[in-house]
């Protein structure tokens, strides 16, 4: 089973790492980073390297496409480049997914239309240029589109994945393999619990 997740300049870090963390657990996956060509991308932060391991060309046709989300995704929306090989993959994979503003790439490559699915929350409303009809929910399945919220979602949708394609029981070993058991300090996670105040802060943050 091959995996691509792409990276790319300006990446978010944990959109691509959560999921790596999950699916690279699955006995017998071949998971590689790919990029427009190989080598070193640096995170948002420009503190964190990640390495692609073979260009988009190499790995055309993955089993499974994950897409992350970051600022450095916006110059991706009409890179025919990038979008033409998510429609190829696309047309072959058994599983298409995104993290955060990955959605963003899918959309843009038309793979979303007519389908539910979510993104990061400040970008919601956006997923319906691209004909999708946004979907409040951390995690939302639509054919063998799987698209996730925001940054920490990715790891949700690595292990809801990892159940579909080896079962619940190896999914939640990895689960427990590497303690997810989400307890945070403070209630605040969706814009639905926060205050209007902290939501409007980290409209402009984003903005």
């Amino acid at each position: 089973m091959k995996i691509a997740i792409l990276v790319f300049d300006r990446l978010t870090a944990l959109d691509a790492v959560g999921p790596y963390e999950v699916l690279s657990r699955i006995p017998g996956v071949e998971l590689t980073f790919v990029a427009t060509e190989t080598g070193l991308v640096r995170t948002d932060t420009g503190r964190l390297g990640l390495t692609a391991d073979a260009t988009l060309e190499e790995l055309a046709r993955p089993d499974i496409v994950v897409v992350p989300g970051g600022e450095g995704n916006r110059p991706l929306l009409d890179d025919e480049r990038v979008l033409g090989w998510l429609r190829q993959a696309h047309e072959h994979s058994t599983w298409t997914t995104s993290v955060c503003t990955g959605a963003l790439l899918l959309g843009a490559a038309g793979i979303l239309d007519g389908k539910r699915a979510i993104t990061h929350w400040a970008y919601r409303e956006k997923l319906r240029e691209y004909g999708a009809e946004p979907t409040i929910a951390r995690v939302v399945e639509d054919g063998k589109v799987i698209t996730a919220a925001g940054v920490s979602a990715g790891i949700d949708m690595a292990l809801t994945l990892t159940a579909r394609l080896t079962g619940d029981d190896v999914a939640k070993a990895i689960q427990l393999g590497i303690e997810y058991d989400p307890d945070p300090p403070f209630d605040s996670g969706s814009p639905e619990k926060a205050p209007p105040a902290l939501v409007e802060l980290v409209r402009k943050l984003e903005g």
